[in-house]
């Protein structure tokens, strides 16, 4: 009823995107409708997104019901249910379809929750249920609410219709169809459908940024960043051209054979933990997506071991809440290996990646080109768009749009932000018959991944250091030191299996240099904030890469195209480029 209120799927044939406010309090039943008729619809919309406000998500049983009741919802249901785990407070973005389903959950006060989102929504529904569509009188601030995510035409719908909410949303500036029930009870029953088209001129909240149409981007690294931002892109209908000064695709930081994606955890769920927490939700749906589990990457969780009193969580926080980090069992740490004393975190959504992987699958995609050993000196705008050209200044290419994606050397394209080079080594070596070593990844003060399958063989890695302002790739001997002394104090059982593989000289050293920002969180936004359609940084990924590149290529694309955010406005904000440029 809902989808027919809002003329859909007529009204979102061949667009870019559609973008669906739901305030309703389901059970999931119109996200997985709106879901189920754009699979089926030939003429659909390129990408779509649902933004489903809710103070508290419903159980994992109650969308699968709906799978029950209508069999052609069911496969839909069981796809759902399976990403719906760790539903804290707060923003979560759950991916189908490749990336061209979106949802977006917004769990809280509504009004909250309204707050915090940005987009102009195509169509909006209000539940039976909802509160907001049973009040009596209608909770007009509610609806002021929801009608500044209303553009002129934005339809609105709602299963029940009444008298004061047909009157509330009036003043909102929707004009809505004549009901299509009056039992002589003031309008009440039927059903609700009509527009935003207000007699007034509506004031928007924010300033007005027309939503980008897709053509050609250049996309300066092949990194996490830009092939992430490249990936996203492409699933818009960008055509993108990727340039990169190496060999091949992760060339720098990104070619770290195996790496740890996993949340920070904070006492009062700090910034950087709600940020990587997002992150690493987004990295894990990819992951499974588009790797080869036990090959490309591991779903295993990671032990993280902390000092006596590291194990303070979030109030409200339990072992069988909604919360997908809590303090590891004993069993949990005998499996990793650690000490009977040892004070540890267990993270369930958290495990191993192979970055390289990563970068290639998402290189692979359509719409995608890719060009090794081409060095981007400068851009400039001209006549065609944005011309890039190299060291020697010779024209690369033209593009209408630019991302610069290029780790620490994104420093000679955007002298205003303060960007860091930080050196990291690495240890690792082979397995062999070693498989006393944990099978789970050990985070802590430095980490520990072991029996990872790699070229025929099984490896395992441990590090890193951080050498700030060094850029020097030759492996250091006081830095292999360092590390091998950090894994002594992290894992003392497993620095006694590698003591042989030390002493022997069959450790071998890797060396990257990654890129941070003076408040070591990502960079995403305009180069110059008075030119929002000039080039974009997507860079200072620091450390965290596999927790961040498709947060920030997410968050680019919706700012980019009008999008739902993935996160509160507020820690959107704290990755954007406003914060740091001089």
């Amino acid at each position: 009823m809902l989808l027919a209120d809002c003329d859909l799927p007529k009204a979102w044939a061949k667009a870019p995107r559609w973008r669906i406010l739901d305030t309703s309090f389901s059970d999931g039943l119109p996200f997985l409708t709106a879901w189920h008729a754009w699979r089926r619809d030939p003429q659909r919309a390129r990408l779509l997104h649902v933004v489903w406000v809710l103070a508290q998500p419903p159980a994992r049983e109650a969308l699968l019901r709906q799978g029950d009741t209508d069999e052609s919802l069911a496969p839909l249901a069981r796809e759902l249910a399976d990403q719906w785990q760790g539903l804290l407070p707060g923003f979560h973005r759950l991916s189908f379809e490749e990336g061209r389903v979106l949802l977006t959950l917004c769990i809280g006060d509504v009004q909250e929750m309204l707050r915090a989102q940005h987009f102009e929504a195509d169509s909006i529904w209000l539940g039976e249920g909802d509160a907001v569509a049973t009040e009596d009188p209608a909770p007009v601030d509610v609806l002021k609410a929801i009608a500044r995510f209303a553009r002129l035409g934005t339809t609105i719908a709602c299963a029940r219709s009444s008298a004061p909410l047909r009157a509330a949303l009036g003043q909102c500036g929707f004009a809505l169809d004549p009901p299509t029930l009056d039992d002589g009870h003031g309008m009440d029953g039927g059903s609700l459908r009509g527009r935003y088209a207000p007699s007034w001129t509506p004031r928007r909240r924010l300033p007005e940024r027309p939503s980008a149409t897709p053509g050609h981007c250049a996309v300066v690294g092949a990194g996490l960043a830009g092939a992430a931002v490249a990936a996203s892109l492409a699933r818009r209908g960008w055509r993108v051209t990727v340039l990169d000064a190496a060999d091949a695709p992760a060339g720098g930081a990104s070619g770290l054979p195996v790496g740890i994606m996993a949340p920070h955890v904070s006492p009062d769920d700090a910034l950087l933990s709600r940020l990587t927490r997002a992150g690493v939700r987004m990295t894990w749906q990819q992951a499974q997506a588009l790797l080869r589990e036990d090959e490309d990457w591991g779903a295993t969780g990671v032990v993280e071991r902390r000092d006596a009193d590291g194990t303070r969580l979030p109030a409200g926080w339990s072992a069988d809440g909604p919360n997908l980090s809590w303090r590891a069992s004993p069993g949990q740490r005998m499996a990793a290996g650690l000490p009977e004393e040892a004070v540890a975190l267990w993270h369930g959504q958290a495990g191993w990646v192979k970055p390289s992987r990563l970068v290639a699958a998402w290189l692979a995609q359509p719409g995608i080109e890719v060009r090794q050993r081409c060095r981007v000196g400068a851009f400039q705008r001209d006549a065609e768009g944005w011309a890039l050209i190299d060291a020697q200044g010779r024209r690369l290419l033209a593009a209408d749009r630019v991302v610069i994606a290029a780790g620490y050397e994104s420093r000679a394209f955007a002298p205003a932000q303060p960007l860091q080079p930080v050196r990291g080594q690495v240890a690792w070596g082979r397995v062999g018959d070693l498989q006393a070593l944990p099978a789970t990844p050990v985070n802590g003060d430095g980490h520990l991944i072991a029996r990872v399958p790699y070229d025929a063989g099984t490896i395992w890695l441990s590090g890193a250091t951080f050498d700030r302002d060094c850029t020097d790739l030759a492996p250091a001997e006081a830095d292999a030191q360092a590390n091998r002394a950090q894994l002594a104090r992290l894992h003392p059982s497993a620095a006694a299996l590698l003591a042989p593989a030390f002493d022997g000289g069959q450790v071998q050293a890797w060396v990257g240099v990654r890129c941070a920002s003076a408040d070591r969180r990502p960079l995403v936004g305009p180069l110059d904030m008075a030119d929002p359609e000039g080039p974009w940084l997507c860079t200072a990924l620091g450390s965290r890469g596999l927790s961040f590149a498709v947060l920030c290529a997410e968050l680019l694309a919706a700012q980019w195209h009008a999008e739902p955010l993935a996160l509160p406005a507020r820690l959107a904000a704290a990755l954007g480029t406003a914060r740091t440029a001089n």
